[in-house]
């Protein structure tokens, strides 16, 4: 079996989901027929030479990827409760990515795993949070310790971060088919099909 990989195309139907959003209209088809996966789909803006985040959601379970990927394309650009949701003006200066996950594993503690390879899930005393593979090393430079302490503020956890709070976390590690666009791929894309 050959393992699932994210693709452009993926990524330009992303981008035009939101815009049939903005349309009123459906997007196009995507030929994804019978492949279920987890995915997340991100959304970045650039301010200043830079993209900066813009809303990402996503779902460990797996989902067809034609409905899963319109319905985290517009919730991750809609209803991501950190920020306000996107307008149509901002989606020029948009960047897609769409992340699969596989290789689901649990971890022997929560160091065990690799910055940049992996995406971790952690779950202690009823909380529960993940980042994705790319984070310990966009945000937190490969830093594990700093990685784990920031996803168990993210949690929701405002207690002190000691080592028996270390020792409590339960992880499970993954790795993910990553793969990104602008919205000016997606408007050549376009024209071409």
């Amino acid at each position: 079996m050959t393992e699932l990989k994210a693709t452009k195309e993926m990524c330009y139907y992303c981008f035009d989901s939101i815009v049939s959003h903005f349309e009123k209209r459906s997007p196009f088809k995507i030929l994804l027929q019978g492949v279920k996966a987890p995915l997340f789909v991100t959304w970045k803006i650039k301010k200043n030479n830079d993209y900066t985040l813009r809303g990402c959601i996503g779902t460990f379970s797996k989902q067809p990827l034609e409905t899963g990927l319109k319905e985290f394309a517009k919730i991750s650009a809609f209803r991501d409760s950190r920020f306000m949701p996107v307008e149509r003006s901002e989606i020029p200066n948009m960047r897609c990515f769409v992340s699969l996950l596989t290789n689901f594993e649990n971890a022997e503690n929560y160091l065990d795993w690799e910055p940049g390879l992996h995406g971790i899930t952690i779950q202690f005393r009823g909380y529960r949070g993940t980042f994705l593979p790319e984070v310990a090393s966009d945000h937190f430079n490969n830093d594990k310790e700093l990685t784990i302490k920031n996803l168990v503020r993210k949690a929701g956890f405002t207690g002190s971060i000691n080592k028996n709070l270390k020792n409590e976390i339960k992880v499970e590690r993954y790795q993910s088919s990553k793969i990104d666009c602008t919205y000016q791929e997606y408007l050549d894309y376009i024209k071409k099909n």
